[in-house]
């Protein structure tokens, strides 16, 4: 066992539980839909036109969400929020119903005590798009005056905010793809120093526009497998070639376990360390052999006061870009390298896609879920594993986990060189 992973674990007054989780993905709607889907191979990834306001539509493949959020909202708040916002919303209010506050205003009762951290990576662009669009076809008189709030970042975590009627503290991190991660280190922060109780905390993205997919497609990022939706997305498989743009929201409660005990909460797993880092490196390649990762991993691990030989999930960012996911694989080596084969690695982006900003949130939720029912999801579109990673990486079917003890590792990347680990407890 390495000494750097010696530490003692965080006092039991200073522990944070996970009692509630919302998803909204192209898997399904909520949790239970998306979770099962994921576990049966779905897909969510198809070819999709996608038209800008002046040209001819353009074909990309696409992970929208299963199921509109204006459907699900009251008209009258869809109709004021971005989009992004909407899919927070759907989210936090399946995650506090899950955390036992069937009533949101139930929740609101703890507002001096109840903090929400929503994170996002491109935010409310569509929004912008829209109402650039609106300023140069039709004029400033037809720009909408709700126009300012929802192109903000903190525009999701704003509403979510005044859903639940937080006031200690509203925040809104934006570290590209890292964000809905960073949200939840925020989160267990928060929790630690007693600046709250409970927090409401993930990442929300809904950046599937022709300005986003063709920008994407510039840096060679997307795959280019139109002619094979369902098995574009491949992390850490031989043939690889770039990643599928999805849309979506993770939301978790995170509480400390004083509170949750006191009320008598369901406790889905325990949010036991985090991490981060930055590269310092490239703004849109990661660090060479994955160090920035390899040290994330390493002080959530550290925080969490565990070895990494107690560790036998991970979810992995893997978003099936070439040198992102060899980068990952790099990282994990280092610091799983004596129990590589104890390690199942998941990559539940080739089922849902690249949500951005929200990736690391909805991974988070499906972290918890695979400790809860002690299986680590499949990549279903797996074929063969490149031969240069060394990762037991799980493949078309769901893996079983051990019996006992068990903890997990979720990791994020983003551009601009940041790295986020988060570790979990069952």
């Amino acid at each position: 066992m390495s000494p750097r992973h010696a530490a003692a674990p965080a006092p039991e007054e200073r522990a944070a539980v996970v009692t509630g989780l919302g998803l909204t993905t192209a898997l399904g709607g909520d949790v239970p839909a998306t979770w099962r889907a994921l576990l049966d191979g779905a897909c969510g990834v198809g070819r999709h036109d996608f038209a800008p306001p002046e040209g001819p539509p353009q074909t990309y493949l696409a992970a929208p969400a299963a199921v509109e959020p204006g459907t699900v909202l009251p008209p009258a708040k869809a109709a004021h929020c971005d989009r992004s916002a909407q899919f927070a919303l759907v989210a936090a209010r399946e995650a506090v119903r899950d955390a036992g506050f069937e009533e949101v205003s139930v929740l609101a009762a703890s507002g001096s005590r109840l903090a929400v951290v929503v994170g996002v990576g491109l935010g409310g662009l569509t929004s912008i798009l829209e109402q650039n669009h609106r300023l140069r076809t039709r004029g400033p008189g037809r720009v909408s005056p709700r126009t300012i709030p929802v192109m903000l970042p903190n525009h999701p975590a704003a509403e979510v905010g005044l859903m639940v009627g937080a006031r200690a503290g509203v925040h809104a991190p934006v570290s590209a793809c890292a964000s809905g991660a960073e949200a939840l280190w925020q989160a267990l922060g928060m929790i630690r120093d007693g600046r709250a109780d409970i927090v409401v905390a993930g990442g929300a993205e809904a950046a599937l526009h022709p300005l986003a997919l063709a920008g994407f497609a510039r840096l060679g990022a997307l795959s280019r497998r139109l002619d094979d939706p369902e098995g574009a997305s491949r992390p850490f498989d031989a043939d690889r070639d770039g990643f599928v743009m999805g849309e979506g929201a993770g939301m978790l409660v995170v509480e400390s376990a004083a509170h949750a005990a006191a009320r008598g909460a369901r406790v889905h797993g325990r949010l036991t360390g985090a991490g981060i880092t930055n590269d310092s490196h490239h703004v849109a390649q990661p660090a060479p052999g994955g160090t920035g990762c390899a040290a994330a991993v390493d002080l959530a691990l550290r925080d969490a006061g565990l070895h990494p030989e107690q560790v036998r999930h991970v979810n992995a960012h893997a978003t099936s870009t070439p040198l992102g996911d060899l980068g990952e694989a790099r990282a994990l080596e280092q610091v799983f390298a004596t129990c590589l084969d104890d390690v199942a690695v998941s990559a539940t982006k080739a089922a849902f896609g690249h949500t951005l900003g929200a990736a690391g949130a909805i991974e988070a939720v499906l972290t918890v879920l695979a400790l809860r029912d002690r299986t680590a999801p499949p990549a279903r579109s797996l074929e063969r594993v490149d031969p240069e990673i060394g990762l037991r990486v799980v493949g078309r079917s769901p893996a079983p986990l051990p019996p006992g003890p068990l903890a997990a590792v979720t990791t994020s990347m983003g551009f601009g060189g940041h790295n986020v680990a988060l570790a979990f407890a069952s």
